[in-house]
């Protein structure tokens, strides 16, 4: 989840709202262990509902059922109450880019691309990870964005290592998102996880100087998290105060890891491959 997240201004601005902060965390292996928990709940859940997902499905469908699994692992959802956000879940469908609320009236159709964002909050620690989903037959377009946001993620990600940069994953994220012809969305970043669900830094996917190009080291975990637009890189949001969508109305994508920073490399916490 990236609420609230981007330190850039841009053409539109969400509302204002203070986070916690606590600096730059590097974190214990006891505190990793329980994050590797945490995000492992969520990974499981995301994995099941990629799996359940169907035509004629509603949104708060997906959401009753993440939080009934996610309550069920002895876990509570990040996401729900978190500065008023009403659920589990945020399910943004087609030019919906972040921060859709579950609803009972929107229907799952197929041919819809439909991001799927949550968090579960385990011992003390958050996991956040998002995927998005073709529901059926989706279009060539539609396919190839999916596609090149998962890549540009795992390009993200194969950047990571103490030593590193934010700018060494932003630049690997943004050259791929743009080598095939998509926006990276840039009024929503990732950011550092753990005892919050925000935390510094923010984890930027396109490269400027607006932000501090921070020097990653071992023990810090990490929300990345592209998102890509299939027109223009801007947003708006709806009278919802939540919900953003493309100012053109062009199909959205997003993929999110929580990541561990390690000597040598990374650790993906929240890999579904592994529940």
């Amino acid at each position: 989840m990236n609420i609230f997240s981007s330190l850039l201004s841009g053409p539109t601005q969400e509302p204002q709202v203070k986070k916690q902060r606590r600096g730059i965390e590097i974190k214990s292996e006891r505190e990793i262990e329980i994050m590797r928990q945490a995000a492992k709940i969520v990974a499981t859940v995301l994995k099941e509902i990629s799996q359940m997902v169907k035509p004629g499905m509603t949104t708060a469908d997906l959401d009753a059922y993440a939080e009934k699994r996610i309550r069920s692992m002895g876990a509570t959802p990040s996401f729900k109450g978190y500065h008023g956000f009403p659920g589990s879940i945020c399910s943004s469908i087609n030019n919906e880019v972040v921060h859709g609320i579950p609803n009972a009236k929107k229907v799952i159709r197929t041919g819809d691309v439909l991001k799927v964002d949550t968090g579960a909050y385990y011992q003390g620690f958050h996991g956040d990870s998002c995927i998005t989903i073709a529901v059926g037959e989706v279009t060539p377009e539609s396919a190839k964005l999916i596609r090149v946001a998962e890549e540009a993620l795992y390009k993200g990600i194969e950047q990571v290592k103490a030593g590193a940069y934010l700018l060494d994953l932003a630049g690997a994220i943004e050259d791929h998102v743009k080598s095939n012809g998509f926006s990276v969305v840039e009024e929503f970043t990732g950011h550092g996880v753990g005892r919050n669900l925000h935390e510094e830094p923010s984890v930027f996917n396109f490269r400027t100087r607006s932000m501090p190009n921070v020097k990653l080291r071992s023990g810090m975990t990490l929300a990345i998290e592209p998102i890509l637009n299939a027109g223009s890189k801007y947003t708006r949001t709806l009278s919802d105060k939540w919900t953003a969508v493309t100012v053109d109305n062009a199909m959205s994508a997003q993929f999110e890891h929580t990541v561990l920073v390690t000597e040598t490399g990374y650790e993906i916490l929240t890999d579904r491959s592994k529940v």
